[in-house]
C-alpha cells in the first residue's frame, strides 16, 4: 500500500462479519488493512478460513496484533475510515469470572481506538459494530433507537459501554463516529457457537439441536450481506454521531427457524429441550426506519434464501 492509498482499516477482520466486509470493501476498489489477534474464542483454522481469499489480494495486509498493544499513529495516519467489528462476542460466556476479559476486549480495546483516531488526519469515519444486546427485554417492538437501554447480560453492558464512550468521544473531540446496532446476524462463517451454526451441524450428523426454553423467543435475524451493506452506507461522513439499529426485517421464532431448516436441510430435526439461559432476551425486533430514511438501507436477503445460503456453506465445508 503507498501512501496514497485510499486506506480503510477493519478490526476483528478475521471474524465472521469483519471478513465479509473486508471482502465487500476490497471490491469496491479500497485498500484495507485488515487488524486481528486470533483471539482462541474459537478455533484459529476457521478464522484462517475465513481470510484466506484476502490474503491474496494484492489491495490487502493483514496485521496480527492485539488492540492494546498496537501503536496506532502511523495506522491511521492515511485511513479515512475504521471498521470497528472487534469485540469479544457471546452472550451466554459474559458471566463469572471471563467478565474481565470483555471489558478488555470490547471496553479498553474500544477506549483505545477512539483515543488514537482524536489525532487521526484523514479519518472521515469510525464504524462501530455494537449489539441489540444492549436493549435486552425491550419494551417495544419493533424497537426504536430512543428505547432505553436495558441489557440482561454483562456482554451487552459492555456494548453499551462501548456506546456511550463512541458518543463521548464524538462530541468532545469530534471523531465521527456511526454506530450500528447488529440484530442476531447469520450466514456463511458464522461462529459455531451461534444457533444456526450449532442448529446445521447438528442436522447433518442427525445429532439433536438443543432448544433453550419453549422456542417461542424470537429474533430479528440478519443476513450478513444486509449488514455488510449497512457498514458501506455508514461510511459518508454526513452520518457521524448517529446510531442505527440494523435488521433482517423479519421477527421469527427459533421453533420456526428450525422448521424451515428441515424443509431446506431435508430431513426432520430431533429436538432436546434446555431450560432457558441467563442473559437471553425473550424477544428482538428491530425498527430500521431511521436506517431506511438516513442511510438508505433496507434488508435484501429473506430468512429462508439466507439460511439456504448457510446451509450450502456448511455442507461444502464438510
Amino acid at each position: 500500500m503507498t501512501q496514497s492509498s485510499f486506506q480503510v482499516i477493519v478490526t476483528g477482520v478475521a471474524g465472521f462479519v469483519g471478513s465479509h466486509l473486508a471482502e465487500r470493501l476490497i471490491a469496491d476498489g479500497h485498500e484495507v488493512l485488515g487488524i486481528d489477534c486470533f483471539t482462541d474464542y474459537y478455533a484459529r483454522a476457521l478464522k484462517e478460513a475465513n481470510v484466506s481469499s484476502l490474503l491474496g489480494s494484492p489491495r490487502f495486509r493483514l496485521v496480527e496484533a492485539d488492540i492494546l498493544d498496537l501503536d496506532w499513529s502511523p495506522l491511521l495516519a492515511q485511513a479515512s475510515h475504521l471498521f470497528h467489528q472487534a469485540a469479544q462476542a457471546g452472550v451466554r460466556g459474559s458471566w463469572g469470572d471471563s467478565f474481565d476479559v470483555y471489558v478488555r476486549n470490547n471496553v479498553l480495546a474500544t477506549q483505545q481506538l477512539l483515543e488514537a483516531c482524536k489525532q487521526a488526519p484523514a479519518l472521515q469515519g469510525f464504524i462501530f459494530a455494537s449489539s441489540s444486546s444492549i436493549y435486552g427485554d425491550a419494551a417495544t417492538f419493533p424497537t426504536p433507537e430512543d428505547t432505553t437501554p436495558r441489557p440482561v447480560s454483562p456482554y451487552g453492558v459492555t456494548k453499551l459501554a462501548c456506546e456511550h464512550l463512541c458518543q463521548v468521544y464524538h462530541h468532545s473531540f469530534g471523531v465521527p463516529v456511526v454506530t450500528l446496532r447488529y440484530f442476531t446476524a447469520y450466514g456463511p462463517r458464522q461462529r459455531p457457537d451461534m444457533a444456526f451454526h450449532k442448529f446445521i451441524s447438528a442436522m447433518l450428523r442427525d445429532e439433536a439441536i438443543t432448544v433453550y426454553g419453549d422456542g417461542e423467543q424470537t429474533r430479528d435475524f440478519t443476513y450478513v450481506s444486509d449488514i455488510v451493506e449497512a457498514n458501506i452506507l455508514a461510511m459518508q461522513p454526513e452520518h457521524a454521531g448517529q446510531v442505527f439499529n440494523i435488521g433482517g426485517g423479519s421477527r421469527t421464532s427459533v421453533n420456526a427457524v428450525i422448521d424451515l431448516l428441515e424443509g431446506i436441510v431435508g430431513k426432520p430435526a430431533r429436538r432436546a429441550r434446555a431450560s432457558r439461559q441467563k442473559g437471553d432476551a425473550r424477544h428482538t425486533s428491530a425498527d430500521v426506519t431511521r436506517a431506511h430514511e438516513s442511510l438508505g438501507y433496507w434488508p435484501r436477503v429473506s430468512m429462508e434464501e439466507g439460511l439456504r445460503r448457510e446451509v450450502e456453506w456448511l455442507v461444502q465445508r464438510r
